[in-house]
């Protein structure tokens, strides 16, 4: 394990204990990926925040500008906190971990649903019913849409994927006719 990827935990759990005392777990949540999708939807803003140059306190200054009326004091500081320590580029893996542990002590998980078309709400709705089921926790759905697949559709909940694609059995098809071949 990289430094980097303890020192992420390290914060993600701080500000997790944090978010737990203030009864505040899944709205910091919420705060933490409006930022991350910022910063991603922006990458000449995310280079500016990241940039060696900058001075810390002129990328808080930056920071305050920008997000200050929309995030709470326990997000704001540890985004000044992250820069102050010289480690922006650890704000999505915060983000990722604090996810994790939040999602863990909420029993919730996060599906993630390939199709190759949009879904209808409903089948969103009982997808998350199946696979709550299945993981005895609350499914939160997120749905992209991958043209790849070509039917069917790949859910991804935490790092198991469970692949009902077309594309996916034709691979599987194919590996067994070359194993066959082998014999």
């Amino acid at each position: 394990m990289s430094k980097d990827t303890v020192v992420a935990k390290r914060y993600a759990k701080a500000l997790f204990e944090i978010a737990r005392d203030q009864n505040r777990i899944s709205p910091i949540e919420e705060e933490l990926q409006a930022v991350v999708s910022a910063l991603r939807s922006n990458e000449d803003f995310y280079k500016l925040i990241v940039h060696p140059g900058l001075a810390a306190s002129a990328k808080n200054e930056i920071l305050q500008q920008v997000f200050g009326a929309q995030l709470s004091e326990t997000v704001l500081n540890t985004l000044m906190l992250l820069v102050d320590k010289g480690r922006e580029e650890l704000l999505e893996a915060l983000v990722d971990y604090y996810s994790a542990i939040a999602n863990e002590s909420l029993g919730q998980a996060r599906a993630i649903v390939y199709t190759p078309v949009a879904l209808s709400e409903q089948e969103l709705q009982q997808v998350a019913s199946t696979f709550s089921t299945l993981t005895s926790k609350q499914i939160r759905v997120e749905s992209v849409i991958d043209k790849s697949l070509l039917g069917g559709l790949q859910i991804r909940v935490g790092d198991r994927l469970y692949d009902g694609s077309l594309s996916g059995k034709l691979k599987r098809l194919e590996r067994t006719l070359n194993q066959s071949q082998a014999l």
